[in-house]
């Protein structure tokens, strides 16, 4: 917003909070209608085993997309319709092909370092990722197709669109970027209400707002959220999760080596950092005046 004086005014953080309860909010109303929806279309399966399993686990998925989806459109609902796009920093920034591939096998070794660490700890069998593995080890042919489908491709982009496009977008607009980072993957693991899957989602998501500053794009972090999500779905479907201690403590070393290793590849080709576009504004604004 243009205050008059040649500066941009930067956006309140309240608005961006209110939105995250908003979508909360939004996601349970969807969900509740998903359930419905499930429980209509396997009227002959026990309640817990629709919810619980394949059909429960999609159609959940698909509302709470919906939810994230249609809160960042309303949310930014003062940008006009061609600017959306780059209110929601869904445009190329400074990534090449190159970084693009980095972002991504560091993505999978920083994943498969946390699915290790969480056998190594015993808590493999905690939390709703078990329920989540238990559904996708039902799928196979079209169905499998699907779930990659849903919960590769639609949430990993709804996700990626809400907590970095609008979010950590908003937020890297008002505070310094590592604070903004931070406050994204807060919330980005609060809303996987299981304490262990939200301080994994905690994890990764300082991650993938490291590669949105990085790149100045969310496109990035969707391809990584993306090809996460479906190798996920994938391997599950087929082998559920890795055991044995050493086969673990392996995985765990390899993929703390090859994350580390992309890191500072990733920090070499993308060596100036990216500000928010309200200080890029800023710096044009003040250049013009003095050029007068």
């Amino acid at each position: 917003m243009d205050t008059g004086s040649g500066l941009v005014e930067r956006p309140r953080l309240w608005p961006v909070f209110l939105s995250c309860a908003a979508a909360f909010v939004t996601i349970v109303a969807f969900s509740l209608v998903a359930a419905a929806v499930v429980r209509s279309l396997y009227p002959d399966l026990p309640d817990q085993a629709a919810l619980e399993g394949l059909p429960g686990l999609l159609a959940g998925t698909l509302a709470s997309s919906a939810a994230f989806v249609l809160t960042a459109l309303i949310a930014s609902g003062g940008a006009a319709p061609g600017a959306l796009p780059g209110a929601l920093r869904l445009v190329p920034g400074r990534e090449t092909g190159g970084t693009l591939l980095l972002a991504v096998i560091g993505m999978l070794a920083l994943g498969q370092v946390l699915d290790s660490l969480t056998v190594l700890a015993g808590l493999a069998e905690h939390g709703n990722m078990v329920m989540i593995r238990r559904a996708l080890a039902q799928a196979a042919g079209p169905d499998l197709f699907l779930a990659v489908l849903i919960v590769g491709l639609i949430a990993g982009s709804a996700e990626e669109i809400f907590f970095r496009g609008y979010v950590q977008t908003r937020l890297v607009q008002r505070l310094p970027r590592s604070v903004a980072v931070i406050a994204t993957s807060v919330c980005f693991g609060a809303f996987h209400l299981d304490w262990l899957h939200s301080l994994l989602a905690l994890i990764l998501g300082l991650y993938l707002g490291w590669i949105v500053e990085l790149t100045g794009s969310t496109l990035p972090a969707i391809v990584c959220h993306v090809v996460n999500n479906a190798l996920f779905t994938l391997v599950t479907s087929s082998w559920n999760s890795v055991g044995g201690l050493e086969l673990n403590v392996a995985l765990a070393t390899a993929g703390a080596v090859v994350f580390v290793a992309t890191v500072a590849g990733l920090r070499r080709t993308q060596s100036v950092p990216v500000e928010g576009a309200w200080l890029t504004s800023v710096a044009q604004r003040v250049r013009q005046r003095l050029r007068r």
